[in-house]
């Protein structure tokens, strides 16, 4: 016989999934509605207008799509993308070649522009690439979780609309951490996920267009063969589950039958949603920033350093370097076994030479920014590592009494 599930307790401090909040896995243990209940149908509007804010617009587009974050990246992406049509994707780290990925399966002249993952890119450097290869479309990532940078957007985005070009941002890594505004830096798509600053499991992802957006998916819209053999359209989206232009429909009022719903999942947003609202976004923003602080503190209290430019980290992942002789992954190994936290690791160049800790959604809290700290020195000493040993957790301590 199989025996029942056994989870071990963890701390988790990873740059995703983080810990999702006790209420959130609460809501999801309610009963399942049918989904075309009008109970249900009047949390589907509410999350609705719910989503909106994190991203700073009053698009009348934002929704949920079953699936991880990059689920709604490549919906994102296919729904703008035919054959042919070029874009750019300026890459500051690995996130970015995920999406010229997505775009290269379907079928895109894409064209990267790449740099250092030290610091994003300054503006001017990208507005550069966009006058020298015309594209249809720019997609970048805001907050790059591989190296804790995160990029300015706001002068790329209107040179964009400016240019009539479409600016798709990735914003999986700051929504509900980080102050966002969609309408002021005019990007046209934009993307998050639930398992981050939101405090929700992942499976769910977000997003929202504007009317320039919108157009283009009425312009490619199909119905499935099985509702209407005469709505056929030789642009139609490449894909059918991922179809903005359908999911549109099954979010607004048509209530199209496109797929069942994860009614959970959409109970659990509902609530990390709600939290993070009744929170206000302003005292959720600010909380992140002082455990960030603070975190920040303690590391180099211990003698450890911060990877890349101070100016653009972003509050929600801290980037460390691996003190030359120690073992990375040991280390991780240690603080996993026996203290119960988990941090995360790098990719590319960076792969063992950097760890990341994340500090998002209801992972950002005091007592779990102590937690981590103490399990790295401790794991750091076991090594027998040259650091500064009992000095991170008074570092972080003293932050926290100036700044509360």
């Amino acid at each position: 016989m199989y025996k029942e599930l056994t989870i071990a307790q963890r701390t988790i401090m990873t740059p995703g999934p983080v810990e999702a909040h006790p209420a959130v896995l609460q809501a999801m243990t309610n009963r399942i509605l049918g989904q075309f209940d009008p109970n249900f149908l009047a949390i589907m509007d509410e999350v609705k207008e719910m989503i909106k804010q994190p991203f700073g617009t009053k698009n009348k587009e934002a929704f949920a799509i079953d699936g991880t974050s990059r689920a709604g990246l490549e919906a994102a992406l296919i729904a703008l993308i035919e054959p042919g049509d070029k874009v750019l994707i300026p890459a500051y780290g690995r996130f970015a070649f995920l999406l010229g990925e997505i775009c290269e399966r379907a079928q895109a002249q894409v064209k990267y522009v790449e740099k250092e993952w030290t610091a994003p890119f300054a503006p001017a450097e990208v507005i550069k690439e966009i006058d020298a290869f015309q594209p249809k479309i720019v997609a970048m990532v805001h907050g790059e979780t591989a190296n804790g940078q995160m990029q300015p957007l706001a002068e790329i985005g209107q040179y964009c609309r400016a240019k009539d070009i479409f600016f798709v941002v990735d914003m999986v890594a700051t929504y509900g951490g980080v102050a966002l505004s969609v309408d002021d830096w005019c990007v046209d798509l934009a993307i998050a996920g639930t398992q981050k600053c939101l405090s929700v499991p992942s499976g769910l992802s977000l997003v929202t267009y504007n009317e320039r957006v919108e157009a283009v998916l009425n312009a490619r819209y199909q119905k499935e063969l099985g509702l209407s053999k005469t709505d056929r359209n030789k642009r139609h989206i490449m894909s059918n589950y991922l179809d903005l232009s359908q999911l549109q429909r099954y979010w607004n009022t048509e209530r199209i039958n496109h797929h069942t719903e994860a009614t959970s999942m959409i109970y659990a947003l509902h609530e990390g949603l709600r939290m993070l609202l009744n929170e206000g976004l302003d005292a959720a923003y600010q909380r992140h920033l002082t455990n960030e602080g603070a975190l920040v503190a303690g590391l180099e209290a211990m003698g450890l350093s911060i990877y890349g430019e101070k100016a653009t980290k972003m509050p929600t992942v801290t980037p460390i370097f691996i003190p030359e002789g120690v073992d990375g992954e040991a280390v991780r190994e240690e603080m996993l076994h026996s203290f119960g936290v988990e941090i995360a690791s790098s990719f590319g160049d960076l792969k063992g030479k950097i760890w990341r800790i994340g500090n998002m959604g209801y992972s950002s809290r005091k007592e779990n920014i102590l937690h981590v700290l103490a399990a790295l020195e401790g794991a750091l000493l076991y090594q027998q590592a040259p650091i500064s040993a009992g000095k991170a957790l008074i570092a972080a301590l003293n932050y926290y009494q100036k700044t509360t």
